[in-house]
């Protein structure tokens, strides 16, 4: 049976990219609890403070398996920075390197292939506002049309176009994808349009005439965009409880 190489970074780089390693560790495993994971594909990466570098599950592992310090240190062309016995997914960080490049503001990329992200995706009606949890997503929410494996570098340019200055985004017949300040932020978002379209999956399963929410509450959440789950409400309140339930459920991702 093969076993992973132990490592253990924690005295070998600064507290703060340490801090960012076990965040983004824990978001994986989080995914993995809640069923979101796609056995070894799909990524989340985190830019390293004050650089242009970023942190990356390596290629192979399943997210039960990510920890603070077998996550790879990669630049924005996915060239890898660590001495480490792991490798990443080139095409897989096709996405996040077109993210990173272009928003600053974009220190964690979340991008995964639920089944409800790419039902509701693939559907010409795309994202409807039928909940409360659509109202997260919908003020800040993009489109991205399928152009095959993400392993077209010309594809970067019109991801980064329609992803422009969105948090949220569809990728037709592919999946879901949120950005955010920090991993809590982002982790935050995705959970909003992966319950959202769960929600909007289950109502449209009932072949029912659906409720949509009235355009002036629409119009009025669109007003308060800017405010709607991030800082307070959702990476520094919610993601400290996500931290704390990660550490319940397997520590070992902190190692």
């Amino acid at each position: 049976m093969f076993e992973l190489p132990q490592l253990n970074l924690k005295d070998k780089v600064s507290a703060d990219e340490w801090q960012l390693r076990v965040d983004l560790a824990a978001c994986y495993r989080l995914v993995e609890h809640f069923r979101w994971g796609d056995l070894i594909y799909t990524h989340m990466s985190a830019r390293l403070p004050g650089t242009d570098n970023y942190l990356v599950n390596a290629f192979g592992l399943t997210f039960d398996e990510v920890t603070a310090s077998n996550l790879v240190k990669v630049d924005l062309q996915g060239n890898i920075l660590d001495d480490t016995p792991f490798k990443i997914n080139p095409a897989g960080f096709t996405i996040h390197s077109a993210i990173h490049e272009v928003r600053e503001d974009a220190h964690c990329v979340i991008h995964l292939h639920t089944k409800e992200t790419i039902a509701v995706a693939s559907l010409e009606c795309g994202l409807l506002p039928l909940s409360q949890h659509s109202m997260f997503s919908l003020p800040s929410l993009s489109y991205h049309d399928y152009e095959g494996l993400a392993v077209n570098m010309d594809e970067k340019k019109r991801l980064q176009d329609d992803l422009g200055t969105t948090n949220h985004m569809l990728l037709v017949n592919h999946g879901g994808l949120t950005v955010g300040p920090t991993v809590g932020d982002a982790f935050m978002r995705f959970y909003d349009l992966q319950r959202a379209c769960e929600i909007q999956v289950a109502i449209q399963a009932t072949g029912q005439q659906a409720v949509p929410v009235p355009q002036p509450i629409i119009d009025n959440i669109y007003n308060q965009a800017n405010v709607v789950h991030s800082g307070s409400t959702g990476g520094q309140l919610a993601w400290p409880a996500m931290l704390r339930k990660a550490y319940r459920l397997d520590p070992s991702f902190a190692q």
